[in-house]
């Protein structure tokens, strides 16, 4: 298992936003991640226009994961409307 962080861009409708965080908590355990921290980022200006949106609500996730899982976890995250971006990047292993 190594160490990632997860930016996720939400919608602002508020209903959308959780439905969008249910559904990614629930495929990251499908596919055996630990998610060890979650922060809200607040709500921002986008700095494009995504799908007629111009601001999101901006979350950033700590989790681990196996990293022969990680092409299966973005196939579930492309289909997840409520997710406007998302971005995945392994973290530097502490020595």
């Amino acid at each position: 298992m190594k160490k990632y962080e997860l930016m996720t861009i939400y919608s602002l409708d508020e209903e959308k936003s959780k439905k969008g965080a249910e559904d990614l908590k629930s495929t990251l355990t499908k596919f055996g991640a630990e998610i060890e921290e979650e922060k809200h980022f607040g709500d921002r200006d986008l700095t494009y226009e995504i799908q007629k949106q111009n601001r999101g609500r901006f979350y950033l996730y700590t989790l681990k994961l196996n990293p022969n899982k990680i092409s299966e976890i973005q196939a579930e995250f492309k289909i997840n409307a409520n997710i406007l971006k998302y971005q995945l990047v392994k973290l530097e292993e502490e020595k």
